[in-house]
């Protein structure tokens, strides 16, 4: 894996006139968050972070009043993938399985996942055919019987 940028939240526009800004976050919870400090390479500070009533809420070390606050809309917060905690076994993020080429279990290709969703019911993989046609599989040992950094073999009863 490289240590290629990952990004956690996103800010989505100004809360208040403090300078406030309002995050729609790409992992579980505030506590994802909560164990960085920086973010963008160091360019960016969390004075602090707060579930509000609409959503998280954070403070960002130098934006005092919600013009800048505005400016900041659309701006990811990454961190390296070297500063996320490391996997057990058995254990995958999205954004890792992201870009990978599938093959089936017979060795043909079927595409490239492009998605990971998870309607409630567990982790679904949606793969890109070369036709741009897709279809989804979910991400468990009997669809999935394997995984790595370079590919991901699906069942070829689940491809069809």
């Amino acid at each position: 894996m490289t240590d290629r940028p990952i990004p956690l939240a996103v800010i989505t526009g100004a809360h208040g006139v403090a300078g406030e800004v309002r995050l729609k976050l790409f992992g579980d919870s505030l506590e994802s968050l909560k164990a960085h400090k920086a973010f963008n390479d160091g360019t960016l500070a969390l004075k602090a972070l707060r579930q509000g009533p609409n959503g998280p809420l954070a403070r960002i070390d130098g934006v005092n009043d919600r013009t800048a606050a505005e400016k900041l809309r659309g701006t990811e917060l990454t961190v390296p993938r070297s500063a996320l905690p490391p996997l057990e076994p058995g254990e995958y993020y999205h954004f890792d399985l992201i870009g990978l080429p599938a093959v089936s279990t017979e060795g043909v290709a079927l595409g490239v996942c492009v998605a990971v969703e998870n309607f409630g019911a567990g982790d679904v993989l949606e793969i890109e055919r070369p036709d741009k046609k897709r279809f989804m599989v979910p991400m468990n040992d009997r669809a999935v019987p394997e995984w790595d950094a370079d590919r991901i073999v699906i069942d070829a009863a689940f491809a069809a």
